[in-house]
């Protein structure tokens, strides 16, 4: 069962917590890996909604893995984000206050492919060269990332 259309269903587009996990995944260069949204055509990191019964590891790792048909490992916890800062409503009108669980990782292995349902391209941009349009909910947190990897707390 798709959880979210269930609801959707119900509610249509009122505002609804959307309950995730995404996860900022680095390569060896320090690159920061983006997918373009197919949705708004915006930058994000790869991320998703949990299935019912998933924890949030589980879901991020299935959702990199759906977004870019790679394997990720070794999840370290980055930030737990909620609040009205990250309400947001997706080009067709669904409004959500994100609560999402934020990982990283450097451990993934598997050749990037783009998904065409959800992901327009995957590439990895250097922290220092970050694209503008990066989509609002993800912008927050990957600046304090960036912010925290430039003071030495990621490493």
């Amino acid at each position: 069962m798709d959880y979210i259309k269930y609801m959707r269903a119900m509610i249509g587009n009122k505002p609804m917590f959307l309950v995730g996990a995404g996860t900022l995944i680095l390569n060896k260069k320090n690159q920061l890996l983006l997918m373009k949204r197919s949705d708004n055509h915006m930058w994000s990191t790869l991320g998703g909604s949990l299935n019912l019964g998933e924890t949030f590891e589980e879901a991020a790792i299935r959702e990199a893995y759906e977004e870019g048909n790679i394997k990720i490992r070794n999840l370290s916890l980055f930030t737990l984000i909620s609040g009205k800062e990250y309400y947001h409503v997706y080009p067709n009108g669904d409004q959500v206050y994100n609560t999402c669980a934020i990982f990283w990782t450097r451990d993934y292995e598997g050749n990037l492919e783009v998904d065409f349902d959800e992901t327009l391209d995957l590439k990895f941009f250097d922290l220092n060269d970050l694209p503008e349009n990066i989509n609002p909910p993800d912008k927050i947190f990957i600046l304090q990332f960036v912010k925290q990897f430039e003071e030495g707390r990621i490493k």
